[in-house]
């Protein structure tokens, strides 16, 4: 996979990529958007330990087709205020020290109960695996 950042437009505003190039044979995994809800229902305030849940569940979708983190090609953020993209961001850059994924973020009124402030949804790409059969 390639990372694309034309040097013919802005660069990025922040720490993101503006596309990917996934070559053919390569299989896709969408996620759904996750929240920031723990296993046993509890729900941090605060955005980083929100995003901190949306992607560790993004991380154990993945697992489940043999990906990581690191074959994530994009993300769409929604956050509820401005004031929750920095939690945001230190979560993503911890699991993005590389070269980060194309991503959308999106400020927005609300998401589904009122206690939650980020919803994180992912695209992943990896080769195609061969399975054999003994």
């Amino acid at each position: 996979m390639r990372a694309l950042s034309p040097s013919s437009i802005r660069p990025p505003l922040a720490r993101y990529s503006h596309g990917f190039a996934v070559p053919a044979g390569y299989r896709l995994v969408i996620t759904a958007g996750q929240l920031g809800i723990g296993l046993d229902e509890s729900i941090p305030e605060d955005s980083e330990a929100q995003a901190d849940i949306c992607f560790a569940n993004i991380a154990a979708i993945l697992a489940e087709d043999g990906m990581t983190m690191s074959d994530v090609v994009r993300l769409s953020v929604y956050v509820t205020g401005r004031e929750h993209m920095p939690g945001y961001r230190r979560s993503r850059d911890r699991q993005f020290p590389g070269t980060p994924p194309a991503t959308t973020l999106i400020v927005i009124a609300g998401l589904v109960r009122p206690e939650f402030v980020i919803e994180i949804e992912a695209i992943a790409a990896a080769p195609e695996r061969i399975d054999t059969v003994a």
